[in-house]
């Protein structure tokens, strides 16, 4: 039976331009930067494109950059976006939130705005940032927010800069009453440029950052619980959303399957979204994969969201597993009990020639957490995967405790 397609979830880059240089992003461009301000889709051909998005069925809209807030017309088309039906998210890092702004906010209230916060401090913040004074700005934005009562969330992306004030920015999240969430994986620009993975975490400092979080831990085991399972008998390269209930598009128009996915585009100045969903999109969704790769029958793929995206990014392939991505994965399913089944040769799994690396991020893991609960004055238990490793037997799967 055919998959329905129904468009339902979009997201719209309406700029890269941002006031912020932050060092990791993958999509940033400076404010100044008039080539990309005037290959933007002017407000004319954004009500356009809504207009035949809500034809088509859509309801959920997530406007992000770049900085939302760059363009001097954003509010313009949110209102349209508002005034079509569209549920709309919010992505913004709140340097430009005024309180002109936020009042006009709460007059056409949004589904939920999302602030990114890069440090706690205003030196961490900035150093990531590269701009003076905009820790304060930032804080300023969210205040604003609070102070309406408006549906607001505090997120960061943890890199080497700011990882030791993850839990700092949580803190201050609960104290203004918002939930919070991170990230630790890093990916290239979408223009190739390697430049955000100077800045990405270790494998290991990535499992460590969710082992100090037990909500985040107790979120993981309930996602495999859920998703880690044999995967479904398919010859299609994409097994995500996108192409089936989502897409995006990007500040000059061009539609794809996702964000980060550039090597298949439909230019919407050209033509119909109707065309480029129905027809161009339902093509790229339908791709067939080429070869099969130890991603192909990978049970824990959901513990580290490998998908085409990553692959071309990484690799300049879709189908090429990344080797970041298959570390993570390994090394969160050792720590937190998860059983591996073998799924072809694999690096990580027991034999592989990678696998003594991950049983040094284990104990990589172990030797952080021993030291700040020895700084806390209390003894730390013994991750179970250590107390086994001398008796370690059988492949990938004997992991499970």
């Amino acid at each position: 039976m055919a998959v329905q397609r129904v468009a339902a979830n979009a997201t719209i880059e309406v700029t890269r331009r941002c006031p912020l240089e932050c060092v990791h992003c993958y999509n940033n461009l400076p404010m100044g930067d008039l080539q990309a301000k005037h290959g933007e889709l002017t407000y004319e051909e954004h009500c356009r494109i809504l207009d035949e998005m809500a034809e088509a069925g859509c309801l959920w809209l997530l406007y992000s950059g770049g900085e939302i807030f760059a363009r001097k017309d954003f509010l313009d088309i949110y209102t349209y976006a508002k005034k079509k039906g569209f549920v709309v998210t919010l992505f913004t890092n709140g340097n430009l939130i005024t309180p002109a702004i936020a009042d006009y906010l709460v007059e056409w209230r949004p589904f939920s705005i999302e602030i990114t916060l890069y440090g706690a401090t205003r030196e961490t913040y900035e150093r990531l940032t590269g701009i003076p004074g905009s820790y304060d700005r930032c804080l300023r934005g969210v205040r604003l927010l609070r102070e309406r009562n408006l549906p607001l969330a505090l997120k960061t992306v943890a890199i080497s800069l700011n990882k030791h004030e993850v839990g700092e920015m949580k803190k201050i999240a609960e104290e203004l009453g918002v939930s919070f969430k991170f990230e630790g994986m890093m990916n290239p620009r979408i223009d190739c440029s390697r430049s955000p993975l100077a800045v990405r975490l270790q494998p290991w400092e990535i499992v460590k950052l969710d082992l100090e979080d037990p909500e985040r831990v107790a979120e993981w085991r309930r996602f495999a619980e859920r998703f880690n399972r044999p995967p479904e008998s398919t010859a299609e390269v994409y097994q995500c959303g996108g192409g089936i209930n989502g897409f995006a598009i990007d500040p000059e128009g061009q539609m794809s399957i996702c964000v980060l996915s550039r090597f298949d585009t439909y230019d919407l100045r050209a033509g119909s979204f109707r065309d480029g969903w129905d027809h161009f999109l339902h093509h790229v969704r339908c791709k067939k994969i080429t070869r099969v790769t130890k991603c192909t029958a990978c049970q824990i793929k959901s513990m580290c969201g490998m998908c085409p995206a990553n692959g071309e990014l990484e690799n300049g392939d879709p189908e090429s597993p990344v080797d970041f991505l298959c570390h993570v994965a390994h090394l969160r399913a050792k720590v937190m009990g998860m059983p591996v089944p073998e799924h072809a040769e694999c690096e990580y799994c027991d034999g592989g020639s990678a696998y003594p690396a991950l049983l040094d991020s284990v104990e990589s893991i172990e030797k952080r957490r021993t030291e700040r609960w020895m700084d806390a004055g209390v003894s730390a238990p013994l991750l179970p995967v250590l107390s086994d490793r001398r008796n370690d037997q059988g492949g990938c799967s004997s992991c499970a405790m």
